[in-house]
């Protein structure tokens, strides 16, 4: 699979990420079944056989078992720890944690971030994280507080780089201005069906921009030459099977992949992350399906080339009008 270095580091990694979300069973469940366990190895093996080398957790995970079964998986397939790149992500914290009756709530406090990530290591069994991102934004979070805890954790050796998640470009220049570490990676939710912030740059200047409150992120983050990690980018399968009361607009998009996809000899998977890559941002997809066959399917986009006509008819299809 292509590499390219993520922006303002020495990593170099592959162009689809792997998300370990989903290896550590059942959200709810106390613990992971024999069958999970092994389909959870499976898994991260069948990425690193693609050449996926980029792997995606955070704290929450299925409380934690993700990167647990996760550190199994490394060691059972004996992978290097220099072969791989890790991310973890921290400061969401689920309701009665740690007291009965506390809300969910969003944590950037020094405490929670460090606490939190000496939980990321402990579980991983790692030394250091290569990066760590804010899962989602506080609405309490003190900057200053905030570059308390990422100099700390660099200082002693446990984090090399940070990022963000679902964050605005806005967002990020208040945090980033009390930082002297670059924030190096946003994650957002992107995709055919989910594509506001590509679609809010081509609908500026007209009567219909919608009210998002995210306008302006991703050419923010390109000309800060921070990465966008795009979650959920093959919008949980919608675009391969709609469900019956999907949209006419959506059942368009479905069928021009499927056109593509015979056109081209490919996958669905590879059409539509190909959408993605074709993006100059650039963009890293972060792929979730734990099976080996889907995961075979999603790096075929790695071979996958678009032309400008074909990614802007998947656009308006799935925009279900025409261009402005």
């Amino acid at each position: 699979m292509k590499t390219y270095r993520i922006p303002q580091t020495d990593l170099k990694a592959s162009r689809l990420a792997y998300g370990c979300m989903n290896i550590g069973g059942r959200w709810g469940a106390s613990s992971m079944t024999k069958d999970e366990r092994k389909a959870a190895i499976d898994a991260v093996a069948a990425a690193f056989d693609h050449g996926i080398n980029f792997f995606d957790h955070a704290d929450i995970y299925m409380q934690g078992r993700s990167e647990e079964v996760f550190a199994e998986a490394i060691a059972a397939l004996k992978v290097p720890r220099k072969d791989m790149i890790i991310q973890s992500k921290c400061g969401i914290r689920f309701a009665g944690d740690p007291n009965p009756g506390d809300p969910g709530r969003y944590d950037f406090s020094y405490e929670h971030i460090t606490r939190s990530t000496e939980g990321i290591l402990r579980r991983l069994r790692i030394d250091t994280l290569d990066i760590l991102l804010l899962h989602r934004p506080d609405a309490l979070m003190e900057p200053q507080e905030v570059a308390r805890a990422f100099d700390a954790l660099q200082r002693s050796g446990k984090v090399r780089h940070f990022g963000v998640s679902n964050f605005t470009g806005q967002q990020i220049a208040y945090l980033q201005a009390a930082l002297d570490q670059p924030l190096v990676v946003n994650q957002v939710e992107l995709n055919l069906l989910h594509h506001h912030l590509i679609n809010d740059g081509v609908m500026a200047n007209t009567s219909n921009v919608p009210a998002a409150g995210a306008a302006g992120t991703l050419d923010y983050c390109q000309r800060r030459d921070i990465l966008i990690q795009a979650w959920s980018p093959v919008a949980g399968g919608a675009l391969f099977n709609p469900a019956a009361d999907a949209s006419d607009s959506v059942r368009r998009c479905t069928a021009l992949v499927a056109q593509l996809a015979r056109e081209k000899d490919t996958s669905l998977e590879a059409i539509v992350l190909g959408w993605l890559l074709r993006h100059p941002a650039p963009i890293q997809p972060v792929i979730g399906t734990t099976k080996p066959a889907r995961i075979a399917a999603s790096a075929l986009a790695d071979t996958v080339e678009l032309s400008r006509e074909e990614w802007y008819q998947l656009l308006i299809a799935a925009r279900g009008a025409p261009l402005p």
